[in-house]
């Protein structure tokens, strides 16, 4: 038998929780010093790469560790250790060969990369030094997808807090220490930490792997498949994987190379077009998805409850769980859009130091509950077993934010302005066209124009709070972190007592919360 104990679902998923929330918070933390450290412009020349390296891992490991999972699990339902085992040893093979030639086709093709995609050719030495990486993380994927087929997540999420730890220091150090040399070099640096990281991280589950790995065994009769055979049962797995997750990627990469190009258009030197780059991405950016942390947990718990009711065929369930989970959504995405338009400057001033940012979180935080809503309908779609869907609506939404990006962000008027416009106004399209799916799937019905008009109600309520909180404390004190501070404590106490009042949150809804995650168990 398998001899590792697999944990519950609720368990390993409080767990990837737990870290999920503890890495986000210390990247945000990271992400504030280095901000500081480098300024915009070494953020910008990091967030230049960073994309592109992204963009390789998912074409190097071809989503061949969401295969090792699934089908890990497949064989250890069955007491089939060594068929585990086949599949696994088989896997990294795979991925071995494809991360060595994506990084060493990498390695030849750096200075064409600098000379005609890459914005600004101060990222050669950070790209070189991010490369080791796509073989690194390659290799780790491959281990973690096979605790995650055995249900054991504690190796994870104990190996990417890690890693996260890891990267932090190493990073902030080796940036610092080379600062001096120049602004490329400190995003060098930044680049460095990352590999480190990772790497610390593929030691780490490797050195639990080689300890607490099942041994080999089966029950007798069993027929193990040879490695080969089983390419259709991974490729059939991880071809839809890789599609959906190289679109994502392809977008996020043509942002870093488009953005700064139609900056120059606009009028801005290659510098300033480097650093108000790194501003919109580092800081506006960098605060606009931390409420995304609630949203995007929402959407990953929502996958196997929808799917459960569903396969049940009970689409009564389904439509109250979906219900449930675009009704939270609005709460969170309407009030954070209330805090980030009113405290704009005030967030990107006191935590990065750069209030001038504050207009582009502005424009953004408009679009902020569309795009916590995507997120959340994405879940539900993808629990419905129609991850098409969103896929192709996330290719609809692209080109038209592409479009959008393209023109106004090379107005001379509007600039920088001009892609939160662009970036907004996606979010809007995507969440409408997932929106009507699910609508159109399950009959969605929340009352949402009722709902709606009452969050808008709060949000001016607490918009209003926000603003006289301000004022006040501004009379009161020079010092911006207690101005800050006061306000967002004062509005959402204010923001949870409009709720309470307008009848949108009650006692009850913890409970149903509770209720909901135990008919999981």
């Amino acid at each position: 038998m398998i001899y590792l104990s697999r944990q519950s679902f609720l368990y390993g998923a409080a767990v990837l929780l737990l870290a999920s929330l503890f890495n986000r918070a210390l990247g945000f933390i990271y992400q504030v010093m280095m901000v500081r450290l480098i300024g915009p412009e070494g953020i910008g020349l990091f967030n230049m790469i960073y994309p592109i390296y992204m963009l390789l891992l998912v074409v190097a490991t071809a989503g061949i560790p969401v295969a090792i999972a699934k089908l890990v699990a497949e064989e250890a339902a069955v007491n089939n250790p060594r068929g585990a085992y086949r599949i696994f040893y088989f896997c990294l093979f795979l991925l071995i060969v494809s991360s060595g030639l994506v990084t060493a086709s990498c390695l030849a093709l750096a200075p064409l990369l600098t000379a005609y995609v890459f914005p600004n050719p101060k990222v050669y030495w950070s790209f070189l030094a991010l490369l080791p990486g796509v073989f690194i993380v390659s290799l780790c994927s491959a281990f973690r997808g096979f605790f995650q087929g055995l249900l054991q997540m504690t190796p994870v999420a104990v190996t990417q807090s890690l890693e996260q730890m890891v990267r932090v220091t190493a990073g902030y150090a080796i940036a610092w220490s080379l600062l001096p040399l120049g602004v490329e070099y400190a995003a060098t640096g930044a680049s460095l930490g990352v590999v480190i990281g990772e790497f610390t991280g593929l030691i780490a589950i490797l050195a639990i792997f080689i300890k607490s790995r099942p041994l080999p065994g089966g029950r007798p009769g069993i027929l193990f498949r040879p490695a080969l055979r089983s390419l259709p049962r991974i490729t059939s797995l991880a071809f839809p994987v890789t599609l959906a997750r190289l679109a994502a990627t392809l977008l996020v990469s043509s942002y870093a190379v488009l953005i700064p190009r139609r900056l120059q258009a606009a009028g801005a030197d290659l510098s300033l077009a480097t650093a108000t780059f790194g501003k919109y991405v580092g800081i506006a950016e960098s605060l606009l998805f931390l409420p995304g942390i609630v949203t995007v947990s929402l959407a990953n718990a929502l996958i196997p409850a929808i799917a459960d009711a569903a396969a049940g065929d009970n689409h009564q369930l389904a439509r109250s769980r979906a219900g449930e989970a675009v009704r939270i959504t609005l709460i969170v995405g309407i009030g954070s859009a209330a805090f980030f338009f009113v405290l704009a400057e005030d967030l990107c001033g006191v935590i990065f130091g750069y209030p001038e940012v504050g207009a582009c979180l502005r424009v953004l935080a408009l679009g902020s509950p569309f795009l916590y809503l995507q997120q959340t309908t994405t879940g539900i779609l993808n629990g419905l077993g129609r991850a098409g869907l969103p896929f192709r609506n996330l290719l609809f939404a692209a080109g038209f934010e592409i479009a959008a990006m393209v023109y106004l962000t090379g107005l001379p008027q509007l600039g920088i302005i001009g892609t939160a416009m662009a970036e907004a106004a996606g979010f809007a399209v995507m969440a409408w066209l997932n929106l009507a799916d699910v609508r159109r799937l399950i009959g969605l019905s929340i009352g949402a124009g009722n709902l709606i008009l009452k969050l808008l109600l709060a949000a001016g309520g607490t918009s209003m709070a926000l603003l006289s909180v301000k004022h006040f404390a501004k009379a009161f004190t020079h010092s911006g972190f207690l101005t800050l501070a006061g306000s967002l404590s004062a509005g959402m106490i204010v923001y949870t007592l409009l709720l309470a009042a307008f009848g949108i949150i009650g006692r009850n809804d913890l409970r149903r919360l509770l209720n909901t995650i135990r008919r999981r168990v």
